[in-house]
């Protein structure tokens, strides 16, 4: 059974935006992480099925920097105002340090697409976040075909 699109057990337990004002763009990323991974997971078990390493691999090939920057550049003309904001601060951060094998670009642009992510996430703003993540689908897919 799949739970509704607004189900309230699913938003988070969050005070509201204004507390997000001087939120790390880090911290942000931190949730959206969880949140892409999700939605990616959730997108394979509609594409995939029950097949546990396709589920596996067409999530971890979603998830991944690469596809994330490609992504973030898909989706970057969509932002409004302020989520536009929220992106720069995300791909603005300075994390410790940049996995070996991705670039830094390719790891700041995947960063800030998570900082949205959360951002959304966090404002409860669910119907927007799938709307985004939506394009992202899209921009894979078309990856995909190209490529067959």
């Amino acid at each position: 059974m799949c739970p509704e699109k607004n189900d309230p057990a699913l938003l988070p337990a969050f005070t509201g935006p204004e507390a997000l004002t001087g939120a790390n763009g880090l911290t942000l990323a931190f949730v959206g992480d969880a949140v892409w991974e999700l939605l990616a997971r959730d997108r394979a078990l509609n594409e995939c099925g029950g097949r546990v390493q396709a589920l596996h691999r067409e999530t971890v090939a979603f998830s991944n920097a690469a596809f994330q920057s490609a992504a973030a550049k898909a989706i970057l003309p969509l932002l409004t105002e302020e989520e536009a904001a929220v992106f720069r601060r995300g791909r603005n951060a300075r994390p410790g340090h940049v996995p070996k094998n991705k670039t830094q670009a390719d790891y700041h642009l995947a960063t800030a697409l998570e900082a949205v992510f959360g951002y959304l996430y966090l404002t409860k703003n669910l119907s927007r976040m799938r709307a985004l993540f939506g394009a992202a689908a899209a921009l894979y897919e078309a990856q995909k075909n190209e490529e067959q």
